[in-house]
């Protein structure tokens, strides 16, 4: 038998430390489990001096960490691992060590040793996550909050896996429709401009050749290729200027509101956009709500985490009309974010107490119609491209065959 010191917390959130003896670490922490208490470290003799060796091995330059990212695969992977550590008993420093000798990501890496060295040192593990946004939100670090204080941090972990996953599908489902138009948009992009500079401008030689009087649809290619040939570095100067101011005023705290509202106004797209937004927060609210976080807390979470600036202004203001004593179904009417149904569906939830419930059904609803639109997108963009491609070949046609077709007639005659 060994003695192991030890730091955790109990069922009720507070710190709990002490000496316990047991044959190994592991059965340390299942007897401490048994005790109730949540153990955040277990030292045993030099143990903790030995776990020490490696924090920061992996040192990069400030350039090359700025490009850094943990990938949303890597972070359910961790979710899921630190579930099932967790849930077997094993310390949290111990499996947060285990995980960063694991992973290849060195961001992630290094912030599971900086995390573990922190929780040594007897900080809460929501405080810590909090100063990592890179990898965790506030919706996450929220809910490991909730975790913590109940006790039940290994379920908070398996809430954000599953969280996450419906996430990582619903991005993929949007990824694989808008693959197919954006592929064949930029092959007529291309096309144009290979035209311009390679094709018209032979044309016109051979047009110069013959003489005569050309149609105005050939003068009107011919001028455009003119143009386009001699100003190019012109037109691609203005075009990288002007996808850097979009860029930046994109990103800037009164252009990520209004092209969050414009998004959603995008024909064919941003109904699933919108929709998309709705789903995720429904989803998010009754995760939230589950978790034990007040509803005024759980708003003031969800604008910050629903991916969508202006949809998360409307959010806010949801939580001022709470405040006010106002009721929740009120307070999301007076929004028109939601469809009468599931308007419909919340008023129940608000009467019979069940409003987690009922956002849940509300965001598989939503799912339900973004994965239906989803499949239905390319049948319905696909007529706009034909139409598109054939007044190209058209205009095309016109331009550069029917002076062809005259000259001929000409020589004919």
């Amino acid at each position: 038998m060994a003695i192991f010191q030890y730091t955790g917390r109990t069922r009720s959130g507070d710190a709990a430390s002490g000496e316990i003896e047991a044959l190994n670490s592991s059965a340390a922490a299942s007897m401490l489990s048994d005790q109730g208490i949540i153990p955040v470290t277990i030292q045993a003799g030099e143990s903790r001096k030995t776990e020490k060796k490696g924090t920061g091995e992996i040192q990069l330059g400030g350039i090359k960490r700025w490009f850094e990212r943990v990938s949303i695969d890597e972070l359910i992977m961790f979710s899921r691992q630190m579930y099932s550590l967790t849930k077997a008993g094993v310390p949290i420093t111990n499996a947060m060590r285990g995980l960063a000798a694991t992973v290849r990501n060195p961001l992630l890496h290094r912030t599971l040793n900086e995390l573990a060295a922190e929780l040594e040192k007897g900080h809460a593990l929501s405080g810590i996550m909090r100063k990592h946004p890179k990898l965790f939100n506030d919706l996450y670090v929220s809910i490991i909050h909730i975790g913590e204080n109940t006790g039940q941090l290994e379920h908070a972990f398996k809430q954000m896996a599953d969280y996450l996953e419906l996430e990582r599908q619903t991005t993929k489902n949007i990824k694989q429709a808008t693959r197919y138009p954006t592929f064949v948009l930029i092959a007529i992009a291309l096309a144009l401009v290979v035209i311009n500079i390679f094709v018209i401008p032979a044309f016109k030689d051979v047009f110069s050749a013959f003489g005569g009087e050309l149609p105005w649809q050939t003068k009107a290619l011919i001028a455009f290729s003119d143009f386009t040939v001699a100003w190019w570095h012109t037109i691609l100067a203005i075009t990288a200027a002007a996808a850097f101011t979009f860029a930046r005023w994109k990103k800037s705290p009164k252009g990520r509101p209004e092209w969050d509202r414009i998004k959603l106004k995008i024909p064919l797209v941003g109904g699933i956009f919108y929709r998309a937004t709705l789903g995720r927060f429904s989803r998010t609210f009754s995760i939230v709500l589950k978790a034990g976080i007040p509803i005024e807390q759980g708003l003031s979470v969800i604008s910050r985490a629903v991916g969508n600036q202006y949809i998360g202004e409307k959010v806010a203001g949801m939580r001022q009309g709470i405040e006010r004593g106002e009721g929740f179904t009120h307070t999301a009417g007076r929004t028109n974010m939601f469809s009468p149904l599931v308007m419909q569906m919340l008023s129940v939830g608000e009467e019979t107490g069940q409003i987690d419930q009922m956002l849940e059904e509300a965001a598989d609803f939503y799912e339900q119609e973004v994965d239906y639109d989803l499949k239905n997108l390319t049948s319905a963009i696909e007529p706009i491209l034909i139409i598109f491609i054939a007044a190209m070949v058209l205009v095309l046609a016109l331009g550069v065959f029917l002076p062809l077709w005259e000259l001929s007639t000409a020589i004919n005659r």
